[in-house]
C-alpha cells in the first residue's frame, strides 16, 4: 500500500510511504523537499508528478493522502490542502490531515535527541514562533501556540523557529538544539507519523487548516459617500 503524504506548513515537500495493509513496516519510497518557503505553487504539483513517475506509480496506486494541516502561513498552508483535497477527489481516494510539527516531533525523538519534554518551533513571521510541546517520545502535551519567543516555557527548541530568535529564547530559559535549528516539517516524517498512528489505531484529523490567526485580508466594507 502506498500512502502520498503533502506537508506546505513551512517549505513545500512530498513523500511516498509504502506500508503493508496494517500500516506496519513504513517506509519512504521516494521525496522531495524544497528549500524556499515561498513557492509551493509552483512547485509542489510537478514535484508530485515527479514522484510518481520515478515510481512508475500512478493515482490508481495511492490508497491514502495525508496532508500537514499547520499551523502556517494562510498561503503556503493552502496550496497543500487544496492539493491535497484535488488529488483525493480526483482519484477518489482517503483523505486525512495531521498536524505539521508532528514532522518536526520525529525527527527529533528518531534521532534520539530528547531527554525529556521538549519543544519544536517554526517561524510564524511578525515576529513569532508557531510552537508545540511533547514527552520524550514524541507525544503531543500542549499546542498548537503562536506566539513571541520570548514567552516559551524553559525547554530544549528543536526547528528552524529555534535557529531564528536563540538570544530571545535563552532570555526565556529556553534552549535552541544547534543540529536542528534549520528543521522544517517535512512530507517524509509527517508520512511516517501518520503510519505509526493508523497502525496503533488511532484516528487522523480531517483537513482543517491551523492558520491560529485572522486573516489579513479584509472584506471591504461599503464606500463613503463622495458628499
Amino acid at each position: 500500500m502506498i500512502v502520498l503524504a503533502i506537508d506546505t506548513s513551512a517549505i513545500a515537500s512530498a513523500a511516498l510511504i509504502r506500508c503493508h495493509e496494517s500500516f506496519s513496516d513504513a517506509a519512504v519510497l521516494a521525496s522531495f523537499a524544497t528549500e524556499d518557503t515561498k513557492s509551493h505553487a509552483e512547485v509542489l504539483a510537478p514535484g508530485i508528478r515527479a514522484l510518481l513517475d520515478e515510481q512508475s506509480v500512478s493515482g490508481a496506486d495511492i490508497a491514502r493522502i495525508v496532508v500537514g494541516v499547520g499551523p502556517g502561513p494562510f498561503t503556503g498552508l493552502r496550496s497543500g490542502i487544496a492539493t491535497a483535497r484535488s488529488l483525493a477527489f480526483a482519484w477518489d481516494t482517503p483523505l486525512e490531515g495531521l498536524m505539521s510539527l508532528d514532522a518536526l516531533a520525529w525527527d527529533a525523538v528518531a534521532e534520539g535527541a530528547p531527554s525529556g519534554e521538549f519543544l519544536v518551533a517554526t517561524d510564524a513571521r511578525r515576529k513569532e514562533l508557531y510552537w508545540a510541546r511533547y514527552a520524550a517520545e514524541g507525544t503531543l502535551i500542549d499546542g498548537p501556540h503562536v506566539t513571541s519567543p520570548g514567552e516559551l516555557p524553559a525547554l530544549p527548541v528543536y526547528g528552524a523557529g529555534a535557529g531564528i530568535y536563540p538570544e530571545r529564547l535563552a532570555s526565556a530559559g529556553a534552549r535552541r538544539v544547534a543540529a536542528f535549528d534549520a528543521a522544517q516539517p517535512t512530507a517524509a516524517s509527517l508520512g511516517l507519523v501518520a503510519v505509526a498512528r493508523l497502525a496503533a489505531g488511532s484516528q487522523l484529523p480531517d483537513t482543517t487548516p491551523l492558520y491560529l490567526r485572522e486573516s489579513d485580508a479584509q472584506v471591504p466594507g461599503p464606500r463613503k459617500r463622495a458628499l
